[in-house]
């Protein structure tokens, strides 16, 4: 539980920095942040759970990214007043949230 409870942080800060840092997204302070990463973890566990196995490992990368950009997205629809996202600055958070993930990683996927 407490793993889970540091993921969520953690991911809340990265969301906050991608905030700052590239344009297209909005988050509106830890708070906002906090939120936004329960609810994209939520929305990403869920359309794991629908794809399974139709994603291939080989093409796992790009789809994991596709998938994240259009959860990011959409998140924004969830929780307008915290999120704010515009296409392009979904798939570069997208992206920057696959690099920290890369060097970052953890147990609970």
């Amino acid at each position: 539980m407490i793993q889970a409870a540091i993921r969520f942080a953690v991911s809340a800060v990265v969301l906050m920095v991608i905030g700052y840092i590239l344009p297209g997204i909005e988050v509106s302070g830890f708070w906002g942040a906090l939120v936004a990463a329960l609810v994209i973890a939520i929305m990403g566990y869920l359309i794991e759970r629908l794809l399974g196995d139709k994603v291939s490992p080989r093409s796992r990368g790009l789809v994991g990214f596709a998938i994240a950009a259009v959860v990011i997205y959409l998140a924004q629809f969830a929780i307008p007043s915290y999120l704010s996202v515009t296409l392009i600055g979904s798939l570069l958070a997208a992206f920057a949230i696959g690099l920290i993930d890369a060097f970052v990683p953890t147990e609970l996927r």
